[in-house]
């Protein structure tokens, strides 16, 4: 076997390995070991999205946990950062997310939150993995009464719209605001709506109605297109668009265009700023963040530091450097003075907040920053070798550098979910930005794919 824990936890297609029940079951019982080792209290939450594939892995993990003599609190199909607050909520000893979050129905998997609602350190996850490996844990097996048991946390989703809702001004109000929200037929449908409804805004809801195969199917987060025309009909104030798991958000501005996570952050980060709550005049960002971002930060005079990719990098450097802003062009976004992992229903009534405040018009708060063209081109690839050590990309990568001079930039990296080498370039001029994106996909399929 090899690594088990990606940059986001387990994942792979349902029912082959590493994400089948023999494998989940392995997983519940290393994590309820490492629990009761560390802690005295000896219960694991465990939340899911609408995947089909979640019902097999929930019972195998539900099995593992329990055969260590740890209990189980099921709260069912809820987002990802839901999970991670009924976990720290409900001072149980780690909460385990059962989502693939924006991958297809198809593949699933698996993520750790510690008893805090951050996600494990990754010590614990090679400890987790070890234990496995190993079969140190083979024989360990309580029995009679000091087996475990499992619960279902009926009010969970209560809980969690009341958190959500505590995070938007007691003062604001979303009446008479139109929002159009897609669910991705996935971990918001129950949610999201409710939240919104109840601080007053008029909801029409797409995509919500999972059947276990439908979740992310050309709708949520990577699919707005039909969010965006939908917008357009009905004469909305804002399209809001979430993913699977409930922890990204996309937005569509009343003109139906689509906004993405660095539109949102540099809306956020500019009111913060004014109202004196952007500690250390700090925003937390990765590479791959667009460089009209950059420029927009540079002209508000905000500081930017960039973490590795990956919003567990992007919580981390905030934890490290003292910011409360932080996240991705992708819609992971990170309030870390309202909770503790990227929240797309959070991020959401941040942003509607400084809407309604304005009394302006989404696309006129967006206008602060200004979009480099962009081209991202994925490259399915069949292995991952250090791409310093691909010569014929290096080189090419030098000459797209002296190309560029200085009027923007240029990316090269794999994923850490997926079997994909990733090619991203931005520059000022569109022409240029195409051929070379195109032109070094080509030659990590030629090296690589």
């Amino acid at each position: 076997m090899g690594q088990l824990f990606g940059t986001d936890g387990v994942r792979g297609v349902a029912n082959v390995e590493p994400m089948t029940a023999e494998m989940a079951l392995a997983i519940g019982r290393a994590t309820a070991h490492v629990c009761k080792r560390h802690n005295n209290r000896h219960r694991i939450v465990i939340g899911k999205d609408t995947r089909i594939s979640g019902y097999m892995i929930e019972t195998a993990l539900t099995a593992g946990i329990c055969s260590m003599g740890v209990d189980v609190l099921l709260v069912g199909p809820l987002p990802t950062p839901g999970i991670a607050f009924i976990t720290h909520s409900m001072r149980a000893d780690a909460g385990m997310v059962i989502s693939a979050s924006h991958n297809p129905y198809q593949d699933n998997g698996i993520k750790i939150f510690s008893r805090d609602g951050f996600k494990i350190r990754k010590e614990v996850e090679d400890e987790i993995e070890s234990l496995i490996t190993t079969e140190k844990i083979k024989d360990i097996r309580p029995t009679a009464a000091e087996i475990g048991k499992a619960h279902r946390i009926d009010d969970a989703v209560g809980r969690y719209i009341v958190f959500c809702k505590n995070t938007f001004p007691d003062t604001a109000s979303l009446t008479g605001m139109k929002i159009v929200m897609d669910c991705a037929n996935g971990a918001t449908y129950k949610v999201a709506p409710i939240i919104f409804s109840e601080l007053g805004a008029e909801v029409t809801t797409i995509h919500d109605h999972p059947n276990g195969m439908n979740i992310n199917d050309h709708c949520g987060a990577l699919y707005p297109e039909e969010l965006g025309r939908k917008v357009l009909e009905s004469g909305a104030d804002v399209g809001l668009a979430f993913d699977g798991d409930g922890d990204r958000l996309i937005v569509i501005d009343e003109k139906g265009r689509r906004l993405n996570g660095d539109h949102t952050i540099a809306i956020c980060a500019k009111s913060m700023k004014e109202c004196g709550l952007l500690r250390n005049n700090l925003v937390i960002t990765t590479a791959m963040n667009n460089y009209g971002f950059r420029e927009a930060m540079k002209h508000l005079d905000i500081r930017i530091e960039e973490a590795d990719v990956g919003d567990r990098y992007v919580l981390k450097m905030m934890r490290e450097k003292g910011a409360v802003l932080g996240g991705e062009e992708s819609g992971h976004i990170i309030f870390l003075n309202f909770h503790t992992t990227g929240d797309g229903i959070i991020a959401a009534l941040q942003l509607l907040a400084i809407l309604q405040d304005s009394g302006k018009k989404l696309s006129e708060l967006a206008g602060i920053m200004h979009m480099a063209p962009q081209v991202l081109i994925n490259v399915t690839v069949k292995t991952k070798p250090p791409l310093a050590e691909l010569a014929p990309l290096q080189n090419a990568l030098r000459k797209a550098e002296a190309d560029l001079s200085g009027r923007g930039r240029v990316l090269v990296r794999y994923s850490g979910t997926q079997a994909i080498c990733r090619v991203m370039v931005e520059c000022r001029d569109e022409t240029l930005t195409h051929r070379t994106a195109e032109s070094l996909a080509q030659i990590v399929k030629q090296c690589i794919g």
